[in-house]
């Protein structure tokens, strides 16, 4: 018996000493991982105090300015109650808001806000071959994302939606870009995004707004979306910025589904990418873009129209993997610039 006792207790030891040395483990893994959690939370937050903000609309003190401005932030965030098929004022747009594509009134932080708007235009645009100014911008929302007419530069709304644009930047100096201006980088893929695996993940996440024709949902007064059109004759047209699939993945991954933010993520960026790759495979109304990019070699990898001065397929640039096509690129980049210091 007393035998027994001691080989019982030689186990129980053996057991409980490794349990403690496991929990002891499991512990300090635990430990290390809320340690690295909090140090990323606090990381982020302190990139976050340095986004730009908005100019305040509350301390306009000319009345006659702050009419206007206030009008321009009604006319970009609900456009087509004003410009959409049902407009008050026109009917010239496809019934899309700005604020689609420019959250919050063109005021979130890589909701492809206005941030650097005012302070870095007129600006040259390779894809014009121009310096274009604010009204040539907002006319080219007008014509692309809104697949619509354009408005003349005295009309009382163009000159609302500029006095806004340019108040909101305003804290913003000249020449210099506010911080998470636009729509945020992401790096690319080492393959091409997969139309595939976004169409099943666009039925998961995106559906329940969008819808599965991705014809968005109509508000109750039949004027605007509550949630826009992502393709079809209502959507944004094949000259839109968010055409290029690029673009969408950067703007998606911070901002959807609905509620999303830079913070708190709920797309992985492939996961952007392939829904991306599914949404721009699909038809939507096209344009002409003969005069865009005068001198091809300007063309983002990610433009999805040819001609290009690189060896590249329109498919390989529209879904990539574009890795291969900005190295080219670069070498390209560096021997004019070699042959120019050469003249």
């Amino acid at each position: 018996m007393t035998i027994i006792f001691l080989v019982m207790g030689l186990f129980l030891l053996v057991f409980f000493n490794s349990s403690i040395t496991s929990w002891f483990q499991n512990s300090d893994s635990n430990l290390d991982s809320l340690y690295i959690d909090a140090k990323k939370k606090v990381m982020v937050q302190n990139e976050t105090a340095k986004f730009w903000k908005p100019a305040d609309l509350n301390l306009i003190t000319d009345a006659t300015l702050k009419q206007e401005v206030e009008y321009g932030k009604d006319l970009i965030a609900h456009t087509a109650k004003y410009l959409g098929p049902n407009g008050s004022v026109k009917q010239i747009t496809n019934g899309m808001n700005c604020n689609n594509c420019h959250l919050d009134a063109g005021t979130k932080p890589w909701g492809n806000n206005y941030g650097s708007v005012y302070s870095m235009y007129p600006k040259m645009r390779a894809r014009s071959g121009q310096v274009e100014n604010l009204y040539k911008r907002v006319n080219d929302c007008m014509e692309r994302s809104l697949n619509g007419q354009p408005l003349k530069e005295d009309e009382r709304e163009m000159k609302a939606m500029i006095a806004y644009i340019e108040y909101i930047g305003s804290n913003v100096p000249k020449g210099k870009e506010a911080n998470a201006a636009g729509i945020y980088d992401l790096e690319y893929l080492d393959r091409a995004a997969d139309p595939l695996k976004g169409k099943a993940l666009y039925n998961a996440k995106c559906a329940s707004c969008h819808q599965i024709n991705g014809e968005g949902i109509l508000a109750a007064d039949k004027k605007e979306y509550t949630y826009p059109p992502l393709w079809g004759k209502n959507s944004y047209n094949s000259g839109a910025g968010l055409f290029r699939i690029s673009r969408f993945a950067g703007y998606i991954k911070y901002n959807m589904p609905l509620g999303a933010t830079y913070e708190n993520p709920q797309l992985s960026d492939e996961e952007s990418w392939d829904i991306a790759a599914y949404v721009e495979s699909l038809d939507r109304p096209s344009k002409d873009l003969s005069q865009d990019w005068p001198n091809i070699s300007k063309k983002p990898v990610d433009h999805p129209f040819g001609p290009y001065s690189d060896k590249y397929t329109e498919t390989q640039h529209k879904y990539g993997p574009f890795k291969p096509i900005k190295m080219e690129k670069k070498k390209m980049e560096e021997a004019e610039g070699k042959l120019k210091s050469k003249t």
